[in-house]
């Protein structure tokens, strides 16, 4: 085969990098024996394009060492730069291809093995385990989202129980607990396997804050990065190296977020802003911190506006501007009594939205504790911290009857009566750490209800109620408490980790019944049309057990409207609930306690009250009508009472004759309107029965009548300014005075008692 016609062989052909690699190693032997084989024959068939050398000379095999030295050499190349920042060189991890710097990582449901290879879909998360406890959970639109927590495959399993699983439990269907809508979605390779952190939500996004890395066996942890779902795109983002702005209470701006673990969070979407309150720092949640550094304990609360929102607690939000799409962080620190030692560093707490008193609601903090003393922290479930959210500031207010034991880890929900007079605090569960190895779960139920501020506890003696846990997530909707996974004690035996509360009926039941109605974020009828209506409260009404100490009925319309024990200052010294109009199917009103707000964090006290004027008005004029009826009544009575007087005198006058003189006949001297008057009834008289004998006494077949009807002629009126005769007129008119009579005319009726 000549030169021109000697075929070229490609090396990445014969690699078959597109396909199944399989074999590699023994490929790459053979294409090493076929390049020294055809570079030695080419020596002779290049021979004439190289006139220098001899065609006697013998060609080295000097290309039979270079592919493996360009091998090796690319793969240094390639793999060094990317080893630099990770834990295995042990370097610090400030990556020297390039600054971390806004959402620059993705991580969807595809993984990327390199050119050359399909993207193969990532493993959905395994809904069948064993335990589940100490995840983050948020509820969106209906689904319940869980990621990331500690997961068991067995009973007694103690290592490795870090995840990263993300699941939905779907709402708009009814499912039993035994066989509940759980769906899992494909695990992310960005974010972090956490525990004890925070799953804020928007309407369309979630946010994953905080959380402990693993420490069995141990992990360390990266920089903090926000990590960002976007429901509809089905797809992770990151967000890193996030900075805080300065704000009302808050620290400096421009100090990186760190990332916190145990702390109590709470997403407020009406708002646009996710909260997450003390917790604590250690080696399992800050890069760099020694495992032989005590943990930090924090008192203070980190907020996040998300992305499209504005607030005007944070200066670089002043003047109505709104957060970018990394959102904008802020870290109150010094709000109130915050920064005084009535205010503790704690962990392990719940954290509470209720809308409503200030501008833009309160939140409240449920249980907690601290390492260096649960001492301190024993006057927290019966003194509950409340932070005002437009004023940035805590204050503290005391609850009223028993309270709860001590508690760390709790879950805890809320849910508004139908017109808004009472909001309940649902809390599950906990534990009590002390004493130290001898820790004790509850199984008990209990509510917090506001304003009263009256702990009720549930009774649920007798009921399938689960096993004691904590570190559980609980979600409301459809007026039912959602308890999902849960650590039940040291023995960790499987449990199922689904269970349903019935926060009307106060009973555990055995499916989730999925309500008809409502509207996307699951308010009340009555609250739809405003911003701010608690989310998950549609087919709510408040239990008998909490009535019977509020006041009130299933709607509403509590009695107790202020804490029992009285506040002092702060939100609930000043604000009130916000509060709205129940109907029925028929449009009756059944509640009416106050008009709708329509703009966000409006609670009608900057304002006209309208509610407050129709209600003022409605009853003025009751009392007025009570008045007038009452006044009415008096005349009628006045006037009935000298009916009967003149009637009976009249009768004895009749019977006495007509010569003679009577005290309630005119006598001659009273002018001639009076006589002519008594000519009249003179006349009259004769003329209908012919003679006196009826005037007598008796009827014209002789019986004897006991009341005398008096003729319709009686005492016409002389001189329309004669005051006395019209109101002689005005009573012997010769029927009987009339309530109703009174009613239209009571000015004629109290001239005929004032003249009489």
């Amino acid at each position: 085969m000549s030169r021109l016609q000697q075929p070229r062989r490609s090396k990445f052909v014969e690699m078959d990098v597109d396909g199944d690699n399989s074999g590699y190693e023994e490929d790459i032997a053979a294409l090493l024996h076929r390049h020294t084989l055809e570079s030695r024959s080419r020596s002779s068939s290049y021979q004439s394009e190289f006139d220098d050398e001899s065609p006697t000379k013998s060609i080295a095999p000097v290309f039979s060492l270079h592919p493996r030295l360009y091998l090796l050499t690319l793969l240094l190349f390639i793999g060094l730069p990317l080893l630099y920042d990770t834990r295995w060189l042990s370097m610090p991890k400030t990556s020297i291809i390039g600054a971390r710097a806004g959402p620059i990582r993705s991580s969807d449901s595809m993984t990327d093995h390199g050119p050359g290879h399909m993207r193969q879909k990532r493993a959905d998360t395994v809904t069948d385990v064993c335990n589940r406890w100490a995840g983050q959970s948020a509820l969106v639109n209906g689904t319940i989202y869980l990621y990331g927590g500690h997961s068991t495959q067995e009973s007694g399993q103690r290592s490795g129980t870090w995840s990263n699983d993300f699941l939905s439990i779907d709402l708009s269907k009814s499912w039993k607990i035994a066989d509940p809508s759980v769906k899992g979605l494909p695990q992310p390779s960005g974010p972090p396997a956490v525990a004890n952190g925070y799953l804020w939500n928007s309407y369309d996004s979630l946010y994953l804050y905080g959380g402990i890395v693993s420490d069995s066996p141990p992990a360390q942890p990266d920089p903090y990065s926000l990590w960002e779902y976007q429901i509809k795109a089905a797809r992770w983002v990151e967000h890193s190296n996030p900075r805080t702005s300065g704000g009302n209470n808050s620290e400096d701006g421009d100090q990186p977020v760190l990332q916190a673990g145990e702390g109590a969070g709470i997403s407020i979407p009406e708002l646009g802003r996710g909260y997450y309150f003390g917790g604590h720092y250690d080696a399992f949640t800050t890069p760099g911190w020694s495992t032989w550094t005590n943990r930090t304990y924090l008192k203070a609360l980190l907020e996040f506006t998300y992305p499209g929102h504005s607030n005007d607690g944070v200066e670089a939000l002043a003047g109505d501007e709104t957060a970018g799409s990394d959102g904008v962080w802020r870290n109150v620190t010094s709000g109130g009594i915050q920064d005084t030692a009535r205010f503790p560093n704690r962990a392990d707490g719940s954290l509470v939205y209720v809308p409503g008193y200030g501008e833009q609601g309160m939140l409240l903090s449920i249980g907690g504790g601290t390492a260096e003393s649960f001492d301190v922290l024993k006057s927290q479930m019966n003194i509950i911290d409340v932070y005002d959210i437009a004023t940035s500031t805590w204050y503290k207010q005391a609850t009223d009857g028993e309270y709860p034991k001590i508690r760390v880890n709790p879950c805890a929900v809320a849910a508004s009566a139908p017109d808004g007079s009472s909001t309940n605090i649902y809390v599950y569960g906990g534990q009590n750490l002390i004493p130290y190895g001898q820790q004790i779960q509850y199984d008990d139920m209990w509510i917090l209800s506001i304003p009263s501020f009256k702990w009720i506890e549930v009774d649920t003696s007798g009921q399938s109620a689960p096993p004691a846990r904590v570190g559980a997530s609980c979600n409301i909707w459809d007026g039912q408490i959602v308890v999902v996974g849960g650590y039940t004690g040291p023995d960790l035996s499987c449990d199922n980790g689904f269970y349903v509360f019935s926060a009307t009926e106060l009973k555990w039941q055995n499916e989730f019944t999925a309500l008809d109605g409502g509207n996307t974020q699951n308010q009340q009828v009555s609250q739809e049309k405003d911003l701010i209506g608690l989310r998950g409260s549609f087919g709510y009404e408040v239990p008998g057990a909490v009535q019977s100490v509020i006041g009130g009925n299933a709607k509403g319309g509590a009695t107790i409207t202020a804490p029992v024990q009285a506040a002092t200052q702060g939100p609930l010294a000043t604000g009130k609930p916000i509060t709205y109009t129940v109907t029925d199917s028929s449009g009756a009103t059944v509640t009416q306690t106050g008009t709708v707000s329509t703009s966000g964090g409006s609670n009608g006290r900057d304002g006209p009250n309208i509610g407050a004027i129709v209600a003022g008005v409605v009853a003025g004029f009751f009392a007025v009508l009570a008045a007038y009826l009452g006044f009415c009544a008096y005349v009628y009575r006045r006037q009935l009472a000298l009916y009967k007087s003149h009637v009976a005198m009249s009768q004895r006058a009749a019977a006495r004759g007509p010569n003679e003189k009577s005290s309630f006949l005119p006598s001659s001297t009273e002018g001639s309107s009076a006589r002519n008057g008594l000519g009249s009834m003179t006349d009259q008289s004769s003329g209908v029965g012919g003679t006196s004998s009826r005037l007598a006494g008796t009827n014209s077949n002789g019986q004897d009548s006991s009341v005398l009807p008096l003729p319709t002629g009686l005492w016409p009126p002389v001189g329309g300014n004669s005051t006395a005769n019209s109101s002689n007129e005005d009573l012997l008119v010769g029927q009987e005075p009339s309530f109703v009579g009174v009613l239209l005319n009571p000015r004629r009726s109290l001239r005929v008692i004032n003249r009489d």
